[in-house]
């Protein structure tokens, strides 16, 4: 039977594998593609407190470009909200 393999020290990392760019937007780094355990990695980042501020400003950016309504906005900040206090993160 072969060993389990290690996960890298940035394993879950928000900050570290999908930070901010200079364009404003959210990117996964080049080495992330590549890695072996970037599919659980990145949703293991995305269901930490981090990832909620990411959902967050994936709602804001899509209201703001009018893909979403007020109302679906209003609707899905409220839920990440419930979260947020589920999880106790300060707003």
């Amino acid at each position: 039977m072969e060993p389990e393999k290690q996960k890298p020290d940035c394993f879950g990392i928000m900050d570290r594998v999908f930070p901010m760019t200079e364009d404003g937007l959210r990117h996964s780094p080049r080495h992330c593609m590549a890695c072996d355990y970037k599919t659980e990695c990145l949703g293991t980042a995305i269901r930490q407190p981090a990832g909620v501020a990411v959902q967050e400003e994936l709602v804001d950016r899509a209201y703001e470009s009018r893909t979403i309504s007020f109302i679906e906005r209003w609707s899905k900040r409220k839920y990440l909200d419930k979260i947020k206090k589920e999880k106790s993160i300060p707003s």
